[in-house]
């Protein structure tokens, strides 16, 4: 029945703005947008934040007069030849309608390393403002955060990652050592076709699209690639990709694993898009 009611609503959407386009196109071209960038869930209260962001220490940041929150959890102080990793940082960035607290299952595995680990909200997303969500944006928002704490490793989940690769393109960070992509997205061509598929957009509506997205991100569309930018990066990386995921199909990661020079790619069965699983975030401990 669900399914049903969405299919509906969808494509009710759609054909509304599809005779919007004939009416005033602009128009139509920025409710298509505004509903493309804004998630529907993912949001958190400070008044009933999960236990797991309840142990952290709280910094709020700001980007283009929105303010976007960061949890921290210290490395543990112990022995002197254990100094310089509890200097070191690793940046987690979730994924598309989530937040820090998606990190649960992947920080027990974390914080025995002793290095000071950081998660961050989305824009739009989590205790963070804004309502408006893209990986340039997001790209910016770690920016900030990277200028100040020099974060040695970046891990990133679905559209986090895709914004981890957005960001690296950038800004050539050279602070950051190592990358895992945990069922990253690739071509951002796809995901857009994927929205206009969704609605049954005309193509009136998707060209405008396109033609915002390059006066909005400064790419052209078909250069807007996490996999085409890698071919530049230096950095080590895991890719992991679960060949079941539905949501970013395998074929993404593998466009990584082949043009990243200095990756490792993992391929798991039956994990879905989430990916938790221990065996998996142990390998990802090894590699940091």
């Amino acid at each position: 029945m669900q399914k049903i009611q969405f299919f509906i609503i969808t494509k009710s959407i759609g054909a509304y703005l599809t005779l919007l386009s004939y009416i005033n196109l602009e128009k139509a071209k920025n409710k298509a947008y505004q509903l493309f960038s804004s998630p529907r869930k993912g949001k958190l209260r400070k008044e009933n934040l999960p236990k797991t962001l309840q142990s952290a220490t709280y910094e709020t940041f700001e980007y283009n007069n929105e303010k976007f929150q960061t949890y921290i959890w210290p490395g543990t102080r112990g022995p002197a030849e254990r100094s310089e990793a509890n200097e070191e940082i690793i940046l987690l960035v979730h994924g598309w309608e989530s937040n820090a607290s998606r990190w649960k299952k992947l920080l027990k595995h974390l914080k025995p390393l002793g290095k000071t680990i950081i998660a961050i909200d989305g824009p739009a997303h989590g205790l963070s403002e804004g309502t408006e969500f893209s990986a340039p944006k997001y790209a910016e928002c770690i920016n900030v955060l990277t200028q100040k704490y020099q974060p040695k490793t970046i891990i990133g989940h679905s559209v986090g990652g895709a914004a981890i690769s957005f960001y690296l393109n950038k800004y050539n960070d050279p602070t950051i050592e190592k990358v895992v992509l945990i069922g990253a997205p690739s071509d951002f061509k796809i995901i857009s076709n994927n929205f206009v598929k969704l609605l049954s957009l005309n193509n009136r509506i998707k060209t405008q699209l396109e033609d915002y997205y390059f006066q909005k991100f400064k790419v052209a569309i078909d250069d807007f690639a996490g996999h085409k930018f890698a071919e530049n990066f230096n950095q080590k990386a895991l890719i992991t990709h679960d060949k079941h995921d539905k949501v970013v199909l395998v074929d993404e990661g593998r466009k990584y694993a082949d043009t990243w020079k200095n990756a490792i790619y993992i391929e798991t069965s039956g994990l879905g898009h989430s990916m938790h699983n221990d065996d998996l975030y142990q390998q990802i401990i090894d590699f940091i």
